[in-house]
Order: C-alpha cells, then structure tokens, then sequence
C-alpha cells in the first residue's frame, strides 16, 4: 500500500473501530431505536451529497432490492447492536462484530454460492466459535450466551445475510456512494416505523447526542467514502484488512475510554476469533483476503481489472 493507503486504512479502522464506543456512549441518553434512526438519517445525509458532488444518480427499478438490503445489512444490524451493548462490553460487541465471515461462509454453504468448502475452512468455523465461547465463558455462569450476546451475534449474522443478497441483487448497479445513499435512507424509513412502539424514555444529554452524531457522520457516512477510495486506490485485498483491525480498536478503546475490562480470557478469545475469519477466508485460488465483507460498501464498489474493466467480486 502507499503511504496515503496506510494513512487512510488507520483512519477507516478507527472510525469503524470506535463506532462500539460511540454506541455505548450515545445509550446513556438515547434508545436503541433512536439511535438506528438518526445514525441512518445522519449517514445517509452524508453520503446524499457526496452523490451529488460525485454526480452519481440511483438507477431505476432497486427500491425494492434497497429495502431489503437496507433492513438486513442497516436497520437490523445496528439496532441488534445498541440492544446488544446495553449489556455487552463494547469491545466484546467489536470482536462478534468480526464473526460476519464465519457466519457469510455458512450462508454461502447453505444456498450454494460458496463451494470451497476444506478442511481447512472447516477448522476456521470450529476455531472461530470456539474464540466466542472462549470469550463468554458459558461454563462460568448460568445458560450459554447472554440476552445482549446473542443480539450481536445476529447483527453479524443479519450483516452476512445482507451481503449474500447485495452481492447478488445490486452489485455493479449504479453509483455505490449513491445506492449507499437510498439504501440508508431506506433503513432511515424503516427505523423510523419502529418508534411508535419504542416506548423506552430517552433522556438526551450533550454526551448521547454528540455520540450519535459522530456514529453517525462519521462511522456510518464519511467511512463509507473512506474504503471506497481505498479499494479504488489499493484494491479490494487491502481493503480486506480493516477488518482484522476493528477488534483490536473496540478492544482497546472500550479499555482505556471506558474501563471496560481486559482480560487475558478476552484477549485471547479475540486472536482466536480471527485466527478462525482468517482460516475461512482461505480458497483455493484466491488470497486470503480477495473478498472483502465489511458493510455494503465492500459489496457494491466495483474494481476495475486492467483494460477489460472487469468487476470483481467483492462479496
């Protein structure tokens, strides 16, 4: 990668990373609905006029595809996540966050996209959960996973489901920072069917509101245009990175912003769960890292490939 790469990359990783953080802060003022809902309008605003500056316009037809995407790889998963880390650690909701691969190469088994299946890979599945009952320590307390836990775990799940349906529905489809754009004003409308019903009493104070902008600007919008330029800029397989570096980021800020504890149990659940993302990333043919699943960015960019201008996968 050149120097601007690197620079870029750690900036996306600590956006991204830091995007468990803001979420446990912007939850001392706000509900989980509440901050679905501004974190989609705020990202989408964003994204709206960086379309504009880029003159990429949405093609007809997608609205129906948008929704779907949107309810899957947005208004899900996020929710899933705020509900998660009223109980979870926000480190911890950043390492199940990294499990998205584990549960894309399930999804990709079951309906028969993803037939690279080794020993291997195999092993990687094993490795990875066993990281995340390494993690909880099921064995220490009563039932298996928390209430909190396994909503993390379907926001990762939510998040594999999405991009196996992206990859087939809208990749190559229009301008991505566009699609991007409509998809989360989709999970904006759609967040905002559930307030009626989100009876939960929301005391904003400056911490939650400043939290939720910054998640939502930042973490939902501006890094979006950031992987973007990177994948442009260096390629899918670099861009792949980030999502071995997003862990180590929510680890380490929930530690030292929210004292959040950092177990040797933790840290080593953590290598052990991506030790296994980066055993099923391995197919035969391809480097470890030639697909890139982090967000709906990864699925929608398109890279070109030499004179041809092929699109390459980035599911």
């Amino acid at each position: 990668m050149t120097g601007r790469g690197v620079l870029r990359l750690g900036v996306l990783a600590l956006l991204w990373g830091s995007g468990f953080l803001w979420i446990k802060l912007a939850l001392t003022g706000l509900s989980p609905v509440q901050i679905t809902v501004i974190r989609c309008a705020l990202g989408a605003a964003v994204l709206v006029v960086m379309a504009r500056v880029g003159r990429q316009k949405l093609p007809a037809g997608l609205w129906v595809h948008l929704v779907i995407a949107a309810l899957f790889c947005n208004a899900l998963p996020f929710l899933l996540f705020a509900i998660g880390e009223q109980t979870v650690d926000s480190g911890v909701a950043g390492v199940l966050n990294a499990t998205t691969p584990l549960f894309s190469l399930l999804i990709g088994l079951a309906i028969g996209t993803d037939r690279g299946l080794t020993p291997v890979r195999v092993t990687g599945l094993v490795v990875g959960f066993a990281g995340i009952l390494l993690i909880f320590a099921p064995w220490q307390r009563h039932g298996l996973l928390s209430a909190g836990a396994l909503a993390l775990l379907g926001a990762a799940a939510s998040y594999a489901v999405a991009f196996a349906y992206m990859g087939r529905k809208l990749a190559g489809k229009g301008g991505p920072i566009a699609v991007s754009a409509a998809q989360l004003a989709a999970a904006t409308g759609l967040g905002a069917l559930m307030l009626p019903f989100d009876h939960t009493p929301a005391t904003p104070n400056a911490t939650a509101i400043v939290a939720v902008v910054v998640l939502g600007v930042f973490g939902t919008g501006i890094t979006f245009v950031l992987n973007y330029r990177i994948i442009e800029d260096e390629g899918p397989t670099s861009a792949a990175t980030v999502g071995y570096l997003l862990p180590v980021v929510s680890v380490a800020l929930g530690a030292l912003v929210l004292d959040e504890p950092l177990t040797a149990r933790i840290v080593t659940g953590m290598a052990v769960v991506l030790a296994g993302v980066a055993l099923t990333r391995l197919v035969p043919g391809k480097r470890p890292a030639e697909r890139t699943d982090r967000y709906h960015l990864s699925v929608m960019s398109t890279e070109r490939e030499g004179s041809g201008g092929r699109s390459a996968d980035h599911r």
